[in-house]
């Protein structure tokens, strides 16, 4: 190859121009550069990003992601609770808890009613407030009475377990994805051309599956925490590790356990996680990768960390957001068997029995319960958590290519 010949190399620095590449990259993109064969950028390829670099874009990406959006997993899943069952009326709401509970640094302010409670009290206590007044009706209205009951923070309820599950889960999910893809790319290229369209589904299927069976019991500790009312005088709303110990207790007072078997109870509900984060990496990543492509290919040559940026939200807005759209029934059914207080029963639980059930307490409407937020929160995760790591991936292979 002269040195005026045209090398083409994808934004992931794979060489376009050799007999065995693709015209265009993963994305869409073709960068031109009169190089010999010895150009620096065939030792800075996607292949050779080392595992750190990927899994440190990958937990930045989690923890930007996490912050922004957590409100809209708690609301979420509060609607999803409260579907299922849990009670939201004030736990003061009768005497006999009143009772129990009034202490020398009690205050009145505590047990606020809704202001738009025609049968508040005196000062709007919940003396003759009905359990109505705690039943959430709607996405705003959990907004509304989150801020109101409990506090502004409290919609970053389940902050920490989210960083502790996103970081890990996205750090191995991301990296792992990009692996199984490029392994995929290549052996179907040789051997199955026809089924390289559906490298993306497998890899993103494959890359959920190991991601959310390692960090599973966080997971677990951020719904249980996000979905019960933790009212306590002048306490600390318990933690992670407090949560998952509070869940072992639990199943170690039941004498139909044994003790060994109980620590399945961790991992209760996992089957319904696979069965909604499988499909929705599937659906997600089939969706993204060649709406990214045509997006990419808009900008050609003039491709920079700016248009790597707004292609991959775009491309991973929609894709996030119908994914989230078509898995919200098995995002219900994951939320209900991560809040089954019976250990026993959580045990027995499968996903099918959990959806029958679903279906017939609330029907259609039972089974998308909370799909408003759900994909108010996907498409700006999946968008951030995307674009985020494409475009420090980006930046890396520049840097090493001009170095």
């Amino acid at each position: 190859m002269s040195t005026e010949q045209t090398q083409r190399v994808g934004i992931d620095g794979r060489d376009l121009s050799s007999p065995e590449s693709t015209t265009t990259d993963r994305d869409g993109v073709e960068f031109s550069a009169a190089q010999p064969p010895s150009s620096s950028y065939n030792n800075t390829s996607d292949w050779q990003l080392g595992v750190a670099e990927r899994a440190l874009s990958a937990a930045g990406a989690a923890f930007l992601s996490a912050i922004i959006v957590n409100p809209l997993d708690v609301v979420k899943t509060r609607l999803q609770a409260q579907a299922a069952g849990v009670p939201y009326s004030h736990p003061l709401s009768n005497v006999t808890s009143r009772m129990a509970y009034f202490g020398p640094s009690m205050l009145f302010a505590d047990l606020r009613c809704s202001p738009s409670c025609t049968h508040a009290g005196i000062q709007g206590t919940v003396s003759i407030c009905p359990p109505d007044c705690f039943k959430y009706k709607g996405t705003l209205d959990v907004f509304y009475k989150i801020i109101r009951q409990e506090g502004f923070s409290r919609l970053w309820r389940g902050t920490n377990a989210g960083l502790a599950l996103a970081v890990p889960t996205v750090g191995i999910y991301l990296p792992c994805y990009d692996i199984f893809r490029n392994w995929l790319e290549e052996f179907t290229a040789h051997n199955a051309p026809s089924t390289t369209a559906y490298v993306p589904l497998i890899a993103g299927s494959l890359a959920r599956s190991l991601a959310c069976a390692t960090c599973y019991p966080i997971e677990l500790a951020r719904t249980r925490m996000q979905a019960f009312k933790v009212i306590q005088n002048g306490g600390k709303p318990p933690g992670v590790l407090k949560t998952l110990f509070g869940v072992l207790s639990h199943v170690k007072t039941t004498s139909n356990v044994q003790n060994l078997q109980g620590y399945r109870v961790l991992w209760t509900g996992m089957g319904a996680q696979l069965a909604r984060d499988v499909p929705f990496s599937a659906i997600c990543w089939s969706t993204l990768e060649p709406l990214r492509r045509k997006l990419l290919g808009l900008v050609g040559d003039e491709a920079n960390a700016v248009s790597v940026l707004g292609a991959n939200f775009s491309a991973a807005f929609v894709a996030g957001s119908l994914a989230a759209a078509a898995t919200c029934p098995l995002d219900v059914a994951k939320t209900r068997r991560q809040i089954e207080n019976d250990p026993v029963r959580a045990l027995k639980m499968t996903t099918r029995q959990t959806l029958m059930e679903i279906w017939r307490g609330g029907g259609l409407k039972g089974l998308f319960m909370g799909v408003g937020p759900r994909v108010g929160r996907a498409g700006p995760s999946v968008g951030i958590v995307v674009s985020f790591y494409e475009v420090v991936k980006y930046v890396l292979h520049q840097r090493y290519s001009t170095s």
